[in-house]
C-alpha cells in the first residue's frame, strides 16, 4: 500500500512528535516534490525555537537529504511527484475550492496526482485539519484516521 504524505506527516519521520507511530507504520511514502523545501524548513525551525539542538537538527535534515535524494548505496526511500504545470494548475484551482494555503494545495494536487498514476495511492497522511478536510472531500482515505 502507498500513501501519500504531505510534510506535516514526513517530520513525523524524523521527531517524536504526536503521531509518529501512524506515519513510520507507513511501508510506502509518496511526496510532493516541495517536501525537498518544507521538511528541513520545519526541522529547522524547531532548532530556532529551541526544541531542537542545532547539530540535531544537522542530522535530521541530513537523514531526510538521503531518505528523499537516497545515497549511493540506497535508492531514495520516497516516490516525489514533480511540480508540474498541471499539479500548479491543479493547486491553483484547489485554493478556490477548499480555501488551502497555497502549499497546502500544492500537497493536495500532489496527492491527486499520484492517485491519478497510481489509483491504490488513495490515502492521505496530514495532519493540519484544512488540508484533512479537503483531501477527504476530495476522496481521499486519511492516516491517522482521527486526529482525536
Amino acid at each position: 500500500m502507498s500513501v501519500f504524505a504531505d510534510s506535516s506527516a514526513l517530520v513525523k519521520l524524523y521527531s517524536d512528535e504526536p503521531g509518529h507511530q501512524d506515519v513510520r507504520s507507513i511501508p510506502v511514502l509518496v511526496v510532493s516534490q516541495i517536501a525537498r523545501v518544507e521538511v528541513p524548513a520545519a526541522i529547522w525551525r524547531k532548532s530556532r525555537t529551541g526544541d531542537l539542538m542545532p547539530e540535531d537538527a544537522r542530522v535530521l535534515v541530513a537523514d531526510f537529504e538521503s531518505d528523499y535524494l537516497g545515497a549511493p548505496d540506497a535508492a531514495p526511500r520516497f516516490a516525489a511527484i514533480s511540480l508540474t504545470a498541471t499539479v500548479i494548475a491543479s493547486a491553483a484551482r484547489q485554493c478556490a475550492r477548499h480555501g488551502l494555503r497555497a502549499y497546502d494545495a500544492v500537497q493536495l494536487a500532489s496527492a491527486t496526482a499520484a492517485r491519478a498514476a497510481v489509483p491504490e495511492c488513495d490515502t492521505v497522511a496530514a495532519f493540519d485539519a484544512q488540508l484533512r478536510r479537503a483531501a477527504a472531500a476530495e476522496g481521499f482515505a486519511l492516516v491517522p484516521a482521527d486526529l482525536g
